[in-house]
This record gives structure tokens, C-alpha cells and sequence, in this order.
């Protein structure tokens, strides 16, 4: 498996994408920590664990039924962490200083 592989939306599973693959599922966030919680991914190219992303889940009953809603668990667990820069667009600029000239554009043309 590539890197591009376990790669998805800032989010680098590593060896985790194929032990996701390998756990035998129902499984609940307590059981999934208690065996895995020292499994690592990272966030923008930093080490984090898994238990570091799913520990602030709340649901006492929390349950995954297939690898699918456990990668969704992680990419929703993440949000911003994921992310690189805020803002940042590839195309030019960040996002956030072309919104700034555009409304200075409109400024000006009142």
C-alpha cells in the first residue's frame, strides 16, 4: 500500500488503515482504545494517537459496525486538525486575503 493510499482529506493512517482493515467489527470506541489507543496516525504531518483523536467522544455507547464508520469517526474527530493552513488556497493566495481584496474592491467602488 502507498502513502497516497492511507492518506485521506490531511489525515496519514499509516500502518492503522491496514489494522482498520483487520479489526472484527461491531467493536465499541472503549474496546477499540483499550486495543488500539496507542496505534498512530498523523494530522498534518504530526505523530497523534488514536486514542488522542476518539477520546472526547462522549457516547458512553459509541459503536463502530464497519471500518467505514470508524474512518468517518476519525475524519469527523479531527476537523481543523487535519487541515494544514486555514485559509490557504493552491490557487495564488489564501482564501481568506482574496476575500480581503474583494471586498476592498467593493469598497472602492462606492
Amino acid at each position: 500500500m502507498s502513502d497516497d493510499d492511507s492518506r485521506e482529506q490531511g489525515v496519514e493512517f499509516g500502518e492503522f488503515e491496514e489494522t482498520m482493515e483487520e479489526i472484527d467489527y461491531p467493536i465499541d470506541n472503549d474496546e477499540l482504545l483499550e486495543q488500539h489507543g496507542d496505534d498512530e496516525l498523523e494530522l498534518s504531518g504530526e505523530p497523534t494517537t488514536l486514542s488522542e483523536v476518539l477520546d472526547p467522544i462522549q457516547d458512553d455507547e459509541q459503536t463502530y459496525e464497519t471500518e467505514e464508520d470508524l474512518e468517518t469517526m476519525v475524519m469527523n474527530m479531527v476537523g481543523d486538525d487535519a487541515v494544514g493552513r486555514e485559509g490557504y488556497s493552491d490557487r495564488g493566495g489564501s482564501a481568506e486575503s482574496e476575500n480581503m481584496e474583494e471586498e476592498r474592491d467593493e469598497q472602492e467602488s462606492f
